[in-house]
């Protein structure tokens, strides 16, 4: 599946973003739909998946401030974020993972100033 990550930007910390990630096809039989982030220097890491049941896990670094969420019919998963951190800043890539499937999207950045 391909992935278009969007919505990144530049915001003032305390702020929201709504990154969204849409795809080229129907994402409801996808079993993982994640997003991770990349600063430079650093491993990408995990924020947020959200099963193909609807389940949704949140990384400890983020749980309270962000959330996801999909909207089948659009093909969409969003990232919600808010109250954000320059420590959140970074580029956020949307994934989507059915073994033996292991789907990246471009990356959006997002910067937070303090």
């Amino acid at each position: 599946v391909q992935l278009q990550a969007s919505g990144g930007g530049l915001v003032q910390a305390g702020g929201s973003l709504r990154l969204s990630c849409a795809a080229s096809r129907s994402i409801s039989s996808v079993n993982l739909m994640r997003w991770y982030r990349q600063t430079p220097g650093k491993q990408r890491d995990w924020v947020a998946s959200i099963t193909s049941s609807g389940g949704t896990y949140i990384a400890d670094s983020v749980k309270g401030r962000f959330t996801i969420a999909r909207d089948i019919a659009a093909n969409t998963v969003y990232l919600q974020m808010n109250s954000l951190k320059q420590d959140d800043t970074g580029i956020y890539y949307c994934n989507a993972y059915s073994a033996p499937n292991n789907d990246w999207g471009q990356g959006t950045e997002v910067t937070v100033s303090s």
